[in-house]
């Protein structure tokens, strides 16, 4: 792109929330407007009109990357919007730029001025074509905006609004000029993802007041985004929103935000105001409302959800409210931290791209979603952190700790397992969902720099057994304190994931024909195998003796056949002695029922489901939740907030077994890239009686519905044309499948998955 404009900003800062205009005659001798493309992005957030009318309903431009090395541009069609003498106007923001980000209470991360960067360009009907750009000759002037923070929300006085500044002629009095900024337009890339708009909008469930009088709205669904209202009240009366996601003991449970305000105010002009505070957003399901004039109508008031947009793929149903209900969770959650970075929460002062969340959930988001160029996107901030980084795979991304003396309070950032493992796992995920190569071709220096950075830690004895490690992050039988402090060996899991990671970037690199890479990392995992084997296993005893060490390595094939059908039945007798609580973390909530499916214990896998007492992956669905927690308890039985400083009711982590519910339930699964090749293996258990699982993959629509009446199991099956798959049933040989749909009935044998 030939660049022709300048990163301009406010020779005022006007509250952090500045606007600039341009007015400019649309040359004329050259016939109609044939096109008119606007190309733009900041530094903070920006909204663009022409004319007084949105360029677009986006939300967030240009959204969060690693900006010291991308920087995304938009580009809209605005044709229609213009008129013979027109306006460009541009409201900024700070969000991420400038804007608090994590714990540390600091700010300013990437910059200290906020700026604007556009360029217009208007083609005409004889060729010729104008150019108008951010330059020295734009103003700037005060908005309605006071404040404006991520964590902390947005002030709106109504009585400051004039949209004269977006028409023709307005005077401009108290506006001031710009000046061109330090800018090297090499780091500007074009939105690879998607933008962030509204994307569902939910009314007040109840009104009520709480023990001590405060007005408590409740919308019945955790949700992503804010509260937009329409109010009147005299005239610099004040309105307060303050979000949380909980209610304790009949307030709002603000605790879990630590130092994230959460709150909107807004000024009252003494007319009727709309309000929609769109340089913020928070999580919440409940809102306290402070200074409200008069009977509060709840009609005025409409939460407003906002999330990348995302085109759903699948769905899951089944026999049972609360598994469904669990379902439902997954997909919220998942939808409330996919805000332009796949983030941890989406409420208190953290809302960090954590490479382990998404290293866990990635085959979940997959499926439910879309996500090729959402994750492809972020995953190219990966890969330009990591380049910067001696090859490192950072705790977070887009990485902000680097910038802090300790990041976060951990030691100083290294390669860590499954963190750092999320730069292999994520792009081979995308890679076996939709079936497009480009992704490894993309991200292939990114995988081979991790593992040759691992391969780099490992001790003499060929493991990777020192160095900070989370490991089985958030076991629930580690204190609140310290959620690294699991059962599972900390060695045992970053080896078993080393294995895991090498054997990828093997075939990664045989898929892409890059055959001496193929050889070193083949050779790489064999060596990290036999080393596990040596050193942390022991006739099928894994070292550590807990859930998540078997889990990962039944699941990532680190034994062989007898050690793994020993291992198989260690983990199903820990399972049992847990009472089919759960007992493991991030590293083997992932993989835990598809070790006890893999090992012939099926039936324990369905108990360790479907289990209801905490903890458990319905224990929340039976406290009220509307998506999945932080920690197991992140809400105590009696009603209390996880007394850890660390509570998040909107963590999508442990939703990572939605993928063997898809799979396995729902029957579902690939046989080839892309589902080119299909494999229909529904596994019933758990006393479910029926399953309906649909996904739009790239080769088409497939749909499996099954039912059971008695002992008969009832199958359909449908593919699209061009793929062909394998229906894999209990007690029957496998049957090729072909485009079309089928219905079988077989008997099933009994008893339904018993255990070894």
């Amino acid at each position: 792109m030939n660049w022709q404009a300048r990163m301009i900003a406010a020779d005022d800062d006007f509250d952090g929330a500045p606007l600039l205009r341009r007015e400019f005659a649309v040359d004329s001798g050259h016939g109609a407007v044939k096109s008119a493309t606007l190309t733009l992005t900041a530094q903070g957030v920006i909204e663009a009109s022409v004319n007084g009318r949105p360029v677009s309903d986006d939300l967030f431009t240009p959204g969060w990357s690693s900006y010291e090395w991308r920087l995304r541009y938009a580009t809209y069609d605005v044709t229609a919007l213009l008129e013979e003498t027109s306006v460009i106007g541009f409201a900024l923001g700070n969000g991420w730029f400038r804007g608090r980000l994590g714990w540390s209470g600091r700010a300013e991360f990437y910059g200290t001025e906020l700026g604007a960067f556009a360029q217009l360009e208007i083609t005409f009907e004889d060729g010729a074509t104008q150019l108008v750009v951010t330059d020295e000759g734009w103003t700037a002037g005060p908005s309605a905006v006071l404040a404006n923070d991520l964590y902390d929300g947005e002030t709106i006085d109504a009585r400051r609004r004039d949209d004269s500044w977006q028409r023709q002629g307005f005077a401009g009095e108290n506006w001031v000029g710009v000046h061109a900024l330090d800018f090297d337009t090499e780091i500007l890339t074009p939105y690879v993802g998607p933008h962030v708009t509204r994307w569902n909008e939910l009314p007040v469930q109840e009104i009520t007041s709480s023990p001590t009088g405060k007005t408590l709205v409740d919308f019945g669904q955790n949700l992503v985004g804010w509260v937009r209202l329409s109010v009147q009240g005299p005239e610099g009366a004040e309105v307060s929103i303050k979000h949380a996601e909980v209610l304790e003991h009949g307030e709002l449970g603000t605790r879990p935000l630590r130092s994230a305000l959460a709150t909107d105010r807004y000024i009252l002009s003494g007319g009727v105001d709309e309000f929609e505070p769109t340089f913020t957003f928070h999580g919440f399901r409940y809102a306290e409302i402070t200074g409200w004039p008069g009977e509060l109508d709840p009609k005025a008031l409409t939460a407003v959800a906002v999330g990348s947009d995302l085109e759903r793929i699948g769905t899951f149903r089944t026999s049972d409210p609360m598994l469904n209900q669990f379902h439902e969770n997954v997909v919220w959650g998942m939808r409330g931290n996919f805000v332009d970075v796949p983030t941890d929460c989406p409420q208190r002062d953290e809302r960090l791209g954590w490479t382990g969340d998404i290293a866990a959930f990635a085959p979940t988001a997959a499926f439910l979603y879309d996500v090729d160029s959402f994750l492809s996107d972020w995953l190219r901030d990966v890969a330009v952190e990591q380049a910067h980084h001696d090859g490192i795979i950072a705790y977070v991304v887009p990485d902000v700790l680097k910038y802090l003396d300790r990041p976060g309070g951990f030691p100083e950032t290294e390669s860590t397992a499954i963190w750092s493992d999320a730069g292999v796992w994520v792009p081979w995920t995308l890679y076996q969902a939709y079936g497009d190569q480009q992704v490894l071709e993309n991200q292939f220096d990114s995988m081979a720099s991790h593992v040759r950075r691992v391969r780099s830690l490992l001790s003499p004895n060929g493991l990777w057994d020192t160095g900070f490690q989370f490991g089985d992050w958030l076991d629930p039988d580690a204190p609140p304190e310290d959620p690294a402090k699991a059962k599972a060996d900390t060695g045992v899991v970053a080896t078993a994931c080393a294995y895991r990671s090498a054997t990828i970037v093997a075939e990664t690199a045989k898929i892409l024909g890059r055959a001496a890479e193929y050889a070193e990392f083949s050779e790489l995992a064999a060596s990290l195998r036999a080393a596990f084997n040596e050193h942390y296993v022991d006739n099928g005893r894994v070292f550590s003796d807990c859930t998540t060490v078997y889990a990962l390595a039944i699941v990532f094939g680190l034994l062989d056949e007898a050690d793994e059908a020993v291992a198989g039945d260690r983990l199903a007798e820990l399972s049992s002695e847990a009472g089919y609580r759960i007992s493991t973390g991030f590293a083997g909530t992932p993989f835990i029922t598809d070790a006890l499916t893999q090992t012939g214990h099926l039936g324990d896998a369905y108990k360790l489901l479907l289990e209801t007492g905490c903890p458990s992956w319905l224990y929340p669905v039976t406290m009220g939740a509307t998506t999945v927690w932080e920690r197991w308890d992140s809400m105590l039985p009696d009603g209390t907030i996880n007394p850890g400083e660390m509570t998040s009711f909107n963590h999508y982590a442990l939703g990572a077994v939605a993928d063997w519910m898809h799979r396995v339930i729902g029957g579902i699964s690939p046989l080839a890239p892309g589902y080119s090749k299909v494999l229909v293996a529904p596994q019933p258990g758990g006393g479910l009686t029926e399953a309906e699982t649909e996904l739009q993959t790239p080769n088409g629509r497939i749909a499996v519905r099954w039912s059971l009446a008695g002992d008969q199991l009832t199958v359909e099956a449908e593919l699209p044309a061009g793929v062909e798959g394998v229906l894999r049933l209990p007690g029957q040989d496998d049957r090729p499948l072909v485009a079309g749909t089928v219905s079988t009935t077989v008997p099933l044998p009994t008893p339904v998955g018993a255990s070894r």
